[in-house]
């Protein structure tokens, strides 16, 4: 191996594994679902993952095709930071808009207090929702669609520094050199998303918000709107 791909692979790992430490989305937003979803470990795992190799892979794939056609790096560049925004934005909705419905949620699984008599004569108090079977059947499909929109926003979702600092120095080196960065820099992306969020998942597991637990699905809109708007406006 050449010093020349040692670097690019040292690079690889460095700019894969901070890239996706200060990058919000890269990660809270299965953190947050799996929680409100009462998602499996093996589910999140896969969630996880999935969206991760695609996020890569759209990049990848970018990138191939603008090496072999000769493209300018300067228009992959722009390229990428357009997909970059649309997907903030997408994620910004989605995080608004299941907001909403996690407040109606929350709304229509108030609990509601009844007085009544009983056999015996004495005072009872009875507390129910109102929240029956065929609202659960309607949450649990919009639910199934979560996973398919957060794959779908993280393949619109560039990994901005792959192209320009990685990818077209190693195609100069050679086709093994571009072959190797590229998978380096997925497997470290993908691993410290993974990693990340089954950390996180196990911490948060000691947190008990009590009544708070019916807003569950609010606050993990609202969290997956915020790492949304820090994309777009601090640049994360």
């Amino acid at each position: 191996m050449s010093y020349e791909l040692s670097i690019l692979l040292a690079s690889a790992v460095s700019i894969a594994f901070f890239h996706t430490i200060f990058g919000p989305d890269h990660y809270l937003p299965f953190i947050v679902m799996a929680r409100s979803g009462n998602w499996s470990i093996a589910k999140t795992m896969c969630i996880t993952v999935l969206c991760g190799f695609g996020h890569v892979m759209s990049s990848v794939i970018l990138g191939l095709l603008g090496i072999g056609f000769g493209v300018a790096l300067s228009e992959l560049v722009n390229l990428e930071s357009a997909r970059g925004n649309i997907a903030a934005w997408l994620l910004i909705a989605f995080g608004f808009l299941y907001f909403v419905w996690g407040m109606k949620k929350a709304y229509m699984n108030k609990p509601h207090r009844h007085f009544h008599i009983d056999e015996e004569g004495k005072p009872e108090i009875h507390e129910h929702t109102h929240e029956g079977e065929h609202v659960h059947s309607q949450q649990n499909k919009k639910k199934s669609l979560t996973p398919w929109i957060l794959f779908t926003i993280f393949v619109l979702g560039p990994c901005e520094p792959l192209i320009p600092l990685l990818m077209y120095p190693a195609a100069t080196h050679s086709n093994i050199g571009l072959v190797s960065v590229v998978v380096v820099f997925g497997v470290i992306t993908i691993f410290t998303m993974l990693s990340v969020v089954l950390i996180s998942i196990w911490g948060t597991s000691f947190v008990r918000i009590g009544k708070f637990e019916r807003y569950s699905h609010a606050i993990a809109g609202a969290s997956i709107c915020l790492s949304g708007l820090s994309i777009t406006l601090l640049g994360l």
